[in-house]
């Protein structure tokens, strides 16, 4: 008998090693009944026995999924599903405006009239997801509602990046004339930014006057628009857009450090810096973003030429070997000084451009070290001391560069440990994040506090680059597009 008892436990056991489930549980302790030798002679013994292995194992805690093995359909099929959540709960509670506040399940608006910044958004990422009846429902209530004739000041790199970006890509995805209609529209109103004695633009705009402000400006503000205006003028055959964008580029890189670096803050009416640290963090970020990928956009040899020397003196002065590994910290634009060693979301974009942009063994390093943040309280802060690895801002606004990167290097490498990468992102955001009415960002990582905000970009990038890591290559063909700063894709002329 013992030996029986000691059969049908093991029985269960292995049944529970191959399954969470409790169906599995009860089908192999019902299987073993009646047709099992003394079962009847010594129920009571085999039931308590069987009782007791229960009980001891839905005490266990449900596996890590992160200990499965990755299936990459069943991963892309469940991002798709968290892009169908974010995106319905958006209609639901916020429709017809910019945002969503999931945790209220209110809207939330960037101006006093909206402009649909979540549809624009997130137009892509539907279409690229096959969300095909959600995707239409966001195309025509953009070009049945969104207009740009409004007495509003926007911030033009945000309109820019988000919208201006929504709309071209979405057009080349579709070929709705009525989506280039109103990037044509929204680029001549954001044109007056340029105005400036230097060619750089102001921060502000008003899009019914054209009345600007904001001298007071970064290198990422300045140096993000070269794409989007230049795709808009390839797609209108208007070349003041391109003419204009690169120009501001041109201008900024021109004004760099002897040794080759840029501050974080500069005056676009007399091109002086107003501040002095250089690092590659939010403000100056994507201004090196959009070196490289001008070149490969458009195949423009001196945005390729500013992003090499861009690079060589970033490796020289900004990288910094610490123990816990390869950071990009920051230093004295001047000098080479350093000043802080610190790292965050914002800088983790960068082992996605290093991957395609001319060191893959830095990239990959540099990745890891993006993991060891994301590890520390089990998502990336917003800002970390890499030196001693302590948090200086917790909060999680829904990043996407770090799964940006994943997704840039498993295309560039093949290596599946950043599809791993990916699935620990997704299990992450779906376990802190995730809400009854779409995703929110977080106020710190620390002790798990849920703010209440789902921004465009969540929907725009962080989940359109975790579908793509885990979909069929097929999906995009990464080698024929580009990527905005907002993961919209352009088709490349080259």
């Amino acid at each position: 008998m013992t030996e029986r008892v000691q059969k049908v436990t093991e029985g269960v056991q292995a049944a529970w090693s191959r399954s969470d489930g409790s169906l599995i549980l009860r089908r192999t302790a019902s299987s073993v009944g009646p047709g099992f030798p003394g079962m009847k002679r010594n129920g009571a013994v085999v039931a308590a026995v069987l009782l007791s292995a229960g009980v001891a194992l839905l005490a266990r805690p449900a596996p890590d999924p992160s200990a499965l093995p990755l299936d990459r359909a069943a991963l892309a099929a469940r991002v798709r599903e968290e892009l169908a959540h974010s995106w319905r709960s958006y209609e639901r509670y916020a429709r017809g405006h910019d945002e969503l506040k999931p945790v209220s399940r209110t809207a939330h608006d960037w101006h006093a009239r909206p402009l649909l910044m979540t549809p624009v958004d997130s137009l892509d990422t539907l279409i690229l997801a096959g969300l095909e009846a959600e995707a239409l429902r966001a195309r025509e209530q953009i070009a049945e509602s969104l207009s740009f004739d409004a007495d509003i000041e926007v911030k033009n790199f945000e309109i820019t990046i988000r919208i201006l970006g929504g709309l071209l890509s979405a057009y080349e995805l579709t070929y709705d004339p009525r989506l280039l209609r109103l990037a044509d529209d929204l680029g001549a109103r954001l044109l007056p930014v340029f105005s400036s004695p230097t060619g750089m633009p102001y921060m502000y705009v008003n899009l019914k006057t054209g009345k600007t402000r904001g001298a007071r400006s970064n290198p990422a503000e300045i140096g993000t628009l070269v794409l989007e205006f230049g795709t808009l003028s390839r797609l209108t055959g208007k070349p003041v857009y391109f003419v204009k964008a690169k120009n501001a580029l041109v201008q900024l890189y021109r004004r760099r450090s002897p040794i080759g670096l840029v501050g974080e803050e500069i005056d676009v009416e007399t091109g002086k810096w107003l501040s002095r640290a250089s690092h590659v963090g939010g403000g100056i970020d994507s201004y090196y973003e959009y070196l490289w990928k001008c070149e490969r956009l458009f195949g423009d040899a001196e945005c390729g030429q500013m992003w090499t020397e861009s690079r060589k003196a970033l490796d020289a002065h900004l990288a910094d070997e610490a123990p816990s590994g390869l950071w990009y910290g920051q230093v004295d634009m001047d000098t080479g000084k350093r000043t802080a060693s610190e790292f965050g979301a914002l800088h983790a974009f960068l082992p996605g451009v290093l991957a395609f942009g001319g060191d893959l063994d830095r990239a990959r390093r540099l990745q890891d070290s993006c993991l060891k943040m994301w590890q520390l309280h089990g998502i990336e802060p917003e800002l970390l001391d890499y030196r001693k690895m302590k948090v200086l801002d917790p909060a999680y606004p829904l990043r996407p560069e770090i799964i940006e990167s994943a997704y840039c290097l498993y295309r560039a490498t093949g290596d599946p440990r950043y599809l791993e990468m990916g699935r620990t992102f997704f299990e992450a955001l779906v376990r802190r994040c995730r809400t009854d009415a779409g995703y929110t960002v977080l106020k710190s990582v620390v002790i798990g506090e849920k703010g209440d905000l789902m921004p465009s970009y969540f929907l725009a990038e962080t989940l359109k680059y975790l579908y793509l890591l885990f979909a069929p290559a097929e999906t995009l063909d990464y080698d024929r597009v580009v990527f905005n700063t907002e993961a919209h894709p352009f088709r490349r002329t080259q």
